[in-house]
């Protein structure tokens, strides 16, 4: 029998974190309901751990009672870290979970952490070096803050070295269903997901993300660039002159685009780009072609990659998912 331990997080609880505390129990308790149901013993040994005896949120109308406090755990196999408050105050209160965390996983516990419980995991360093993936809005916020981590924003799961980590909102049904096929394998996980209503096996977020540019710096001439580019992504852009506009040399708008952003003027000009085709058919009734040559492709096959690569999807097929009228 395995013994789970979900972290119940101090600070600022917002109700992302009950939802993912919740799933996580139901999960486990399904899979040990179905071996009951067959006259054999449980899988889990599931337990809430935490720090305080109580902890409230949306001005105590939920609460959440941890059953042991994390001292008192000596041994576990699984630790689960659901999201937390995205705030300074937040983060620092959680530290008190960082010593524990680093001694169960080198006594050889697993870690997973569900959508931005992944700043807390972070905070452990037991992600650096390690890939990573979190809710795709929080994306320049954390890699803002864990430089040394291999973030992939793109991807539902990642696993590696007994680390996992899972993209945001409720795709944490995703990476629990991964932690029941690793334990209890492939028929249970797709009894759970029958159950549970779950698309098993779904691995990219990019089609659910949206492109907002990192703003959150303070480089003037790079926030008017982006603004500009964000402006006239019909229009034929380049480099050269985005420097010029805003009086700096290539070389030097290009490296200090790139340490704002996280993203070179060219990947961020396609990023907008792409961003225009998609809201075009999420809402338009435009011809797919035509968008294209809107934004200055004329090459089917160069924009049908760059879409892909961006998204995850073709363009017709991203238009047949959002578009209602298709």
């Amino acid at each position: 029998m395995k013994h789970i331990s979900i972290l119940i997080p101090e600070g600022e609880i917002i109700q992302n974190t009950i939802i993912s505390v919740i799933g996580a129990y139901k999960m486990f308790s399904v899979v040990n309901d179905y071996f009951a149901a067959r006259g054999t013993k449980a899988a889990f040994k599931i337990e809430l751990v935490g720090d305080s005896e109580e902890v409230k949120l949306n001005d105590g109308l939920f609460s959440i009672q941890p059953e042991t406090n994390f001292r008192e755990v000596k041994k576990t196999d699984l630790i689960i870290i659901p999201p937390v408050a995205l705030n300074e105050q937040s983060l620092r209160a959680n530290q008190v979970f960082t010593p524990w965390i680093v001694q169960q996983y080198n006594n050889g516990a697993e870690v997973a952490s569900l959508c931005i419980g992944a700043f807390v995991l972070a905070s452990t360093g037991l992600l650096d070096g390690k890939s990573c993936s979190t809710h795709w809005q929080a994306g320049d916020k954390f890699r803002s803050l864990f430089p040394n981590v291999k973030l992939t924003t793109d991807k539902v799961i990642t696993e590696e070295q007994g680390i996992y980590t899972n993209g945001g909102a409720y795709s944490f049904l995703n990476l629990l269903l991964h932690l029941v096929e690793k334990y209890c394998g492939r028929e249970i996980a797709i009894y759970c997901s029958k159950v549970g209503q779950i698309d098993i096996d779904r691995n990219c977020q990019s089609p659910f993300s949206i492109f907002m540019g990192q703003k959150d710096h303070i480089d003037e001439p790079v926030k008017q660039a982006q603004h500009y580019i964000e402006n006239n992504v019909t229009e034929t852009i380049s480099v050269s002159e985005l420097a010029r506009r805003y009086g700096l040399s290539k070389r030097n708008f290009e490296r200090r685009f790139k340490k704002a952003t996280a993203n070179t003027p060219i990947e961020y000009i396609q990023r907008a780009r792409i961003e225009f085709v998609k809201k075009n058919l999420e809402a338009g009734s435009k011809n797919i072609n035509d968008v294209m040559y809107e934004v200055g492709y004329s090459d089917r096959k160069a924009f049908r990659s760059a879409f892909k690569k961006i998204t995850g999807m073709l363009p017709l097929e991203y238009r047949k998912r959002y578009n209602k009228d298709t």
